[in-house]
């Protein structure tokens, strides 16, 4: 397994951390949890960037990664649900997208295509993680929950965008061709 890959199976096995962070009540638990999130999501960046350079991108990075992606933002969101900092409704329906998004990958490789990341999913995952931060950040006391409310608003607008991209390529894709 390339180091890219490795990377992006380390940023999965940071999600338990993360989710126990946010859980487990001891003092300043929100920063160490966020600090974690942040750390893990930094290696989305680095494992995209070493695959291009060494030119070691895979069938199983380009389907791993916005997977690891997937599972480490929504871990943090749906804790930060029970932080009181993320509004329930709106990570359902970044949940419900992910989702969907998620079963069009898994039809495309039925038809041997691999839906690798496009250019507005990259921007919906960062504002995702952007989001989340901020909502830890908040959480912690850093500042007032209503910035964390409106980050999040805006990684739903994102996101849903970002699904209505995936939605006008699916059709192509279903056929099995290339997106």
């Amino acid at each position: 397994m390339s180091l890219p890959d490795q990377l992006t199976v380390a940023r999965v096995a940071a999600v338990p951390i993360v989710v126990l962070l946010f859980a487990w009540d001891f003092p300043n638990h929100e920063y160490w949890a966020t600090a974690v999130f942040v750390v893990a999501m930094a290696t989305d960046q680095i494992d995209g960037w070493l695959a291009r350079r060494r030119g070691s991108s895979s069938p199983l990075g380009k389907l791993l990664d916005p997977v690891a992606d997937k599972v480490l933002v929504l871990a943090a969101l749906v804790m930060l649900i029970g932080e009181g900092v993320a509004p329930a409704w709106m990570v359902a329906l970044i949940v419900v997208r992910e989702i969907l998004i998620s079963g069009l990958r898994l039809a495309a490789v039925e038809r041997g295509v691999v839906l690798g990341a496009r250019d507005l999913g990259r921007v919906k995952t960062w504002a995702q993680a952007l989001a989340a931060t901020i909502a830890g950040l908040a959480a912690a006391g850093a500042w007032s929950d209503d910035v964390a409310w409106w980050a999040i608003l805006a990684a739903l607008i994102a996101t849903w965008v970002s699904g209505l991209d995936y939605a006008r390529v699916a059709p192509r894709v279903l056929r099995g061709e290339r997106a």
